[in-house]
């Protein structure tokens, strides 16, 4: 079974409707790469899956749960983990703070026999193991105590990806995550994200504009354009069809033509 669907997902802002009527299934232990022209809804069609936008119409589903409405901070305790464009920390905390704080939120009942000594110091040894046990499957136990601001962009990725892990997340989004990277520092995320890849309890959707990264990554390309969805399959007969073709290398064909 499918653990996230969309099911004519649309959202109008005035007369533009910039994502229109987007019914998909993502299934476990897939990595589904979502590609498209610039202004083709890609991001829109994340943040309405994640709750930044209120769709006009349509739902989104996890697990069998219907999570149109609910808020993004909801949904992601649902199991919607999001990784934005531009790195979304505490910049003033330490690494492990980040991941600690992370951590924390999924503890439920924590200090529910009250506020002694003994439980207050049990629960943070606990959260400080968990936060390290993951910042060395991500390679930054050794920047635990380094002060998120002084991070390169590359391990300031790393480190979101790390905070998802944290929150148990079962769906990882991922909205151009080597966006900003250096050739130096695109490889040890791209590690990162292929063993999550491996999990096959996890689903994986990925925005991203590279088409090596993608060819290499993904299990499933999905093609918006204008907001609409018009591709679906196995990336190497998705990167051969027309509108693929006219998005990224300009080559003009009459179904491309038809579309627009």
């Amino acid at each position: 079974m499918a653990l996230l669907t969309t099911n004519d997902l649309t959202i109008r802002f005035g007369g533009h409707v910039a994502v229109n009527a987007v019914s998909c299934a993502f299934q476990p232990g897939t990595l589904t790469a979502i590609v498209g022209p610039n202004g083709a809804g890609k991001t829109t069609y994340f943040n309405l899956i994640s709750g930044q936008l209120k769709a006009s119409s349509g739902t989104v589903t996890l697990d069998g749960r219907d999570l149109t409405a609910l808020s993004t901070a909801a949904r992601t305790r649902a199991g919607l983990g999001r990784a934005f464009q531009l790195t979304n920390l505490f910049p003033h905390l330490s690494v492990q703070e980040n991941v600690r704080v992370a951590v924390q939120a999924t503890r439920k009942g924590a200090h529910r026999h009250g506020l002694n000594l003994w439980s207050i110091w049990s629960d943070h040894a606990a959260l400080g193991a968990r936060a390290n046990e993951i910042l060395e499957s991500v390679a930054l136990i050794d920047k635990a105590h380094s002060d998120v601001a002084s991070l390169s962009h590359g391990d300031q990725r790393k480190l979101e990806v790390a905070m998802l892990m944290a929150l148990e997340s079962q769906v990882f989004m991922f909205d151009e995550p080597t966006a900003g990277m250096s050739a130096e520092e695109m490889p040890a995320v791209l590690n990162l994200i292929r063993r999550l890849r491996q999990d096959k309890t996890k689903t994986i959707l990925l925005v991203e504009h590279k088409m090596d990264v993608v060819r290499e990554l993904a299990d499933r390309i999905i093609v918006l354009h204008n907001g609409t969805l018009v591709a679906d399959g196995e990336p190497a007969e998705v990167i051969a069809s027309p509108i693929v073709q006219q998005a990224y290398l300009g080559i003009a064909s009459p179904e491309v033509a038809a579309m627009a």
